[in-house]
Order: C-alpha cells, then sequence, then structure tokens
C-alpha cells in the first residue's frame, strides 16, 4: 500500500494531549505505520520481533497485529470511521393537485375526496366491481341511477365521498398521463383469483407505478371453486406487490364483485390509504382541473367531462382549456342531474366550449372574457414555437442514454418490450437483465407478446422508456404518438442484434444508423459552361423537390457515374433553396463537368433510422 494512500484514510486523531489515539485501515505497512506514530520504522520492527513476528519495511501487517504494536508504544489503535453517505431522495416530479396548491395559503386549504381509477386485466371483473359500487354506494334516491354517463361519478361511504373515473382502459389512463395529467390519486388494481398475474395486470402495475400513485389489489373471483389466493399474492410478489400478510405494504381486499362481498371492505381500504395522503385543495378560488372526456352532442353541442382539483366551479364561468375558451352555459353532476357549482374532486359535464377538449388538458376558470382571450391568444402564439421544440427535441433514443447518464441524467435505462411469441420474450427479457452494473442497470417496465400498441407507446412517454418490439409491427396510432412525442421503436427480428445493441447503449458504444432518402429528381435537358464555375445543368424537376444543400448522384443510362454536394441552385440568374416539381433549374455539383442531356440528377438526404 502506498504512503499517499494510507495517508488518506488513516490519518492521525488526537482526542487532548494524553490520548495518542490514531485510525488505521484493516492493513498498513510498517513504514506508513512508523509514519502515523511519528517514529521510525525501525522501531516498529523492534516490537515486532519482541513478539515473534519478523517483518520488513514494506510488510502489510493487519489491524490486529497493529493493536499490539499500539498498547506498546502508548497509542490507542481504532478503525477508521465511515461516514455513512446520506441517502439521496428520488426525485419525482409533484402531481398536478400537489402543484396546484404550492402557492396556496394553508389556512384557506380543505380535505378533498380522493380520485380513483381501477385497472386490470380483461375479464378479471372490473366492469362487474364498478357496477356493484354503483348499486351499492351511489347516492340513494335518484330516480333512474345513473341518467348521463359522464365517465366519472362519486360514491358515499359513510359521511366521506370517493370520486372514481370510469376509464376505457389502460390506454386512456397513459394517455392522461402521458399529456402531464395526473388525476388520480390511487389506482384498484383488480386480480382474479382463479385467474391470477396476467399481461395487462403486469401493464396496469407499471401504468400506475408511471403515475406515482399507490395501489389497492380487489382479489376478485374468491367464491369460486378454483380460486387459490395463495397463488395468486406469489404471483404479485413477483412483480414487486408484496401483500400486507405476506410482510408487504400492500393492501389486498378479497372480493366477489359478481355477488357484491367484500365492497364496503374495498372501500373502506381506499378511504384508508388516502387518508394517509391527506388531499387537500382550496375550495374557494377559481376552479382548477383536468379534462377527463369530451365528445359531441348533436343537439346540444360540445360536451366536456372535467374534475375539479381546485376551487369551484360555478355556471357562467370562463374556462380556458388549451386554445380554446368558452363560458360555462350549463352543469351537470355524474347523475345527469343539473348543477349550478361543482366543488373539489366533483366530476361534472359542462357545455358551452366551441371544440371537443382532449383528455387530459387542464383547465382553469379567469375572471373575464378579455382575460381568457387574451390567455388563448398567447398560447396560439407559441404554438409554432412549441411545436418546432417538439420536432427538434432529442427523441428518447439508445444512442443518446449514454450521453444523457454521462450529464448526470437518469441511469436506468427503461424498456417496454413486446415480442411475437412467449417463447422468444422469455430469453430475451433474462438475457437484458443480465446487462449492465450496479449504478447502470435496465428496467423491463412492460413485457407482453402482441403488436406495438398505442397503449405501449404513451407508457413509454410517461415514463422515458424506450420500445423494444421483436418479430411484431407497430400499430397505426402506435406510430403516430411515437413521431409526435419523439419515442424511439426498435424492431429487431435477431435476437442478439437486439442484446448486442442494448449492451452498447449502456456502454455508451452504440452509433445512430443512416439512410438515404431520395428528395427528388431531375432531368438535365441542356448544359451550360460558366467561366470559372464549370458545368451547370439545365435542368427540369420530374418528383419531388431538388434543394440546395442536399447531396446528388448523377444517374447516366440507370448507372450512376458522380456522387456528391449540389454546389449551386439557381432559377434564372438568382440563387434559390430547393426548386419544385414542374419548374425548372440550373444545378452545379461539385466535382462534376461531364453533364449530358438526358443524365438524371437524384437529390438525397441521409435520413436517421435508428
Amino acid at each position: 500500500m502506498a504512503i499517499t494512500q494510507n495517508k488518506e484514510i488513516a490519518d492521525v486523531k488526537t482526542n487532548g494531549a494524553q490520548s495518542k489515539q490514531i485510525e488505521v485501515p484493516p492493513s498498513i505497512s510498517v513504514r506508513d505505520l512508523a509514519e502515523l506514530m511519528a517514529t521510525s520504522p525501525i522501531e516498529i520492527i523492534k516490537v515486532l520481533m519482541s513478539n515473534g513476528i519478523m517483518a520488513n519495511i514494506n510488510q502489510q501487517i493487519d489491524f490486529d497485529t497493529v493493536s499490539i504494536i499500539g498498547e506498546d508504544m502508548g497509542y490507542e489503535v481504532v478503525p477508521p470511521q465511515v461516514e455513512e453517505p446520506e441517502e439521496e431522495e428520488e426525485q419525482h416530479e409533484l402531481p398536478l393537485h400537489r402543484r396546484l396548491i404550492l402557492d396556496e395559503d394553508p389556512a384557506n386549504l380543505k380535505p378533498r375526496p380522493p380520485v380513483v381509477t381501477v385497472l386490470g386485466h380483461v375479464d378479471h371483473g372490473k366492469t362487474t366491481l364498478l357496477d356493484a359500487i354503483r348499486q351499492t354506494s351511489v347516492v340513494k334516491g335518484e330516480a333512474g341511477g345513473i341518467t348521463q354517463h359522464i365517465g366519472a361519478y362519486k360514491v358515499f361511504v359513510g359521511d366521506k365521498s370517493i370520486t372514481f373515473l370510469d376509464t376505457p382502459g389502460h390506454a386512456a389512463f397513459s394517455a392522461m398521463r402521458a399529456r402531464g395529467a395526473q388525476a388520480t390519486d390511487l389506482a384498484v388494481l383488480v386480480v382474479a383469483a382463479d385467474d391470477g398475474v396476467m399481461p395487462q395486470t403486469r401493464e396496469a402495475v407499471e401504468h400506475a407505478r408511471a403515475a406515482q400513485v399507490p395501489i389497492v389489489v380487489a382479489l376478485n373471483k374468491i367464491d369460486k371453486s378454483n380460486a387459490n389466493p395463495d397463488r395468486v399474492k406469489q404471483e404479485l410478489a413477483d412483480i414487486n406487490l408484496v401483500v400486507e400478510d405476506w410482510g408487504g405494504d400492500t393492501i389486498c381486499v378479497p372480493i366477489s364483485a359478481l355477488e357484491n362481498q367484500g365492497i364496503d371492505d374495498l372501500l373502506e381500504n381506499i378511504l384508508l390509504v388516502t387518508d394517509v395522503a391527506d388531499l387537500k385543495a382550496n375550495p374557494n378560488r377559481p376552479a382548477q382541473g383536468v379534462v377527463i372526456e369530451g365528445k359531441m352532442d348533436r343537439r346540444r353541442g360540445v360536451f366536456a367531462t372535467l374534475l375539479v382539483q381546485n376551487g369551484t366551479l360555478k355556471n357562467g364561468d370562463y374556462v380556458v382549456i388549451g386554445e380554446q375558451y368558452g363560458r360555462v352555459r350549463a352543469m351537470f353532476n355524474f347523475n345527469g342531474k343539473k348543477i349550478k357549482k361543482a366543488g373539489l374532486s366533483e366530476p361534472v359535464s359542462i357545455l358551452g366550449l366551441p371544440e371537443v377538449p382532449e383528455a387530459g388538458e387542464f383547465f382553469e376558470v379567469v375572471k373575464t372574457e378579455k382575460e381568457a382571450r387574451q390567455k388563448v391568444q398567447e398560447r396560439r402564439d407559441t404554438t409554432s414555437r412549441r411545436l418546432t421544440a417538439a420536432a427538434a427535441r432529442p427523441a428518447i433514443s439508445l444512442e443518446d442514454f449514454f450521453k444523457m447518464r454521462d450529464e448526470g441524467g437518469d441511469q436506468t435505462l427503461r424498456l417496454v418490450i413486446k415480442a411475437d411469441v412467449q417463447g422468444s420474450l422469455e430469453p430475451i427479457v433474462n438475457s437484458l437483465q443480465d446487462l449492465g452494473e450496479e449504478h447502470l442497470k435496465v428496467k423491463i417496465l412492460l413485457q407482453g407478446t402482441g403488436n406495438i400498441s398505442e397503449s405501449d407507446v404513451n407508457l413509454a412517454v410517461a415514463s422515458g422508456a424506450i420500445v423494444i418490439g421483436f418479430n411484431v409491427n407497430v400499430d397505426e396510432a402506435a406510430q403516430r404518438v411515437a413521431d409526435s412525442e419523439g419515442v424511439d421503436i426498435r424492431l429487431y427480428n435477431i435476437i442478439y442484434k437486439l442484446i448486442d445493441d442494448i449492451d452498447k447503449a449502456l456502454k455508451g458504444m452504440l452509433e445512430p444508423e443512416y439512410a438515404d432518402k431520395v428528395v427528388g429528381q431531375a432531368e438535365v435537358r441542356q448544359v451550360f459552361k460558366i467561366p470559372r464555375r464549370g458545368q451547370v445543368a439545365g435542368s427540369y424537376v420530374q418528383e419531388g423537390k431538388i434543394l440546395r444543400n442536399a447531396m446528388a448522384k448523377v444517374i447516366r443510362d440507370g448507372e450512376e457515374i458522380h456522387n456528391s454536394k449540389i454546389s449551386s441552385l439557381k432559377r434564372f440568374t438568382e440563387d434559390v433553396r430547393e426548386v419544385a416539381t414542374g419548374f425548372e433549374c440550373g444545378i452545379g455539383v461539385d466535382g462534376f463537368n461531364s453533364f449530358k442531356e438526358g443524365d438524371i440528377i437524384q437529390a438525397y438526404v441521409q435520413e436517421r433510422i435508428n
């Protein structure tokens, strides 16, 4: 061990002049120990010899031996004090409802009802559970029950209420999350006791985790003869969802939605979990919240379902949503009854907007129409800049991952993996989980079979993940979302290539691949010689556009004879940036002066393909 190293880890500490206490590492050389004790190595060697130990000046001696020497020489030898590193709290973006009350006076905040979403695998009983909750807990006495379905409703447990979002599935849940909306305070995960954890169950768990909301498990169909709750709990533990009676912190409530068993217990546990979250907002201010859904009614116009997360919404209020505004002409509660105002965590359907809003959009009430118009105009003025920024925003790509890590970014590579069959999926997942190192690992948010869906891409948007497909295709809707949000979708048909790319991304070795994309084609009609400039091809653009900064291939009789950059592009005597189909132009190509009439000039650019 070098002297300089030992000086760093075994420096002298004294507790007053008489204590002579020194810190010594588990192993130290005679030379370094002598330096610590402010004596000569010979003195140390003498003490060692008197204790029957033969050593030279560079000999490494252990802590116990040093303790003996210390006693003989009047030192108290102690191991170095290791300072426990402070655990960094995982940084999460605050949920929207928390951000809304950051600037509120705490004295104005009041408790608000929790907002809950029910998720789970198809056929595990989500709809049956929601029906059972509605039938037993919706306000009694409303003639005809729910007369106007608005995508959300309230149930009552004693003197408390719970708002349920009746979302059509995980796709809508994730789509709202991808737009930055965090309307849900808790997710109820429905798992069938006779079927267990299925692909959509795993998907639901990842959606809830991406939204950073707690999960309560509703173990459904316990009345069936083939129900096996213990097996289901083991499968839940396998996806890091350990229930309370197995030593975890996830509440699991056995129910039978069909037989109406355990519903009250489930509702009470929902309140128990959300009470801990201390949900509050300010009811005495203009309303803020999110759009749950929007639709067009042929007779009455645009219907928008809003969830009030802060403040109170009133008839006549001016509501701004995105780049539109409107005045609330009428409001209906979850029973379709006309109301004049809606309070905290209240789902309400309104009339008065000019266009159908998208689920997940933020809404806010302003005082006057002038203020609403001004706010909308400001947003419209910046739309083009936002779109340009979004287009220029680097995709969440494998190539960029290592660079982001070096810049202090996230050190977890999140993946959504879809394969054609389970037999392909398992070896891919097992191989990927072995990659990386302690502080740089792969995390698989979702694994499943089938084509890449819009829900998969929305999960990637919400979580900053990359989508990997093996022998599968991408749905059109999924591709549109990926293109607009900048999500990297990778398709493979060779497993080792897939694994190799992920490994290279972790190590920072993956380079982007490019391909030539033809953007235009022109035919040479006449050749001109320009003094000191060489030849210029008088050409007619047959397809696409000829771009001044593009590359060009000169093709003669079907064969490429030259390939270099377009050096000049003119319309008549003026330099231009591009020339479209059907127009004539003069084209100069770097390093080429042998044009002939009939030559084809193909303009192309290099486009990134991964």
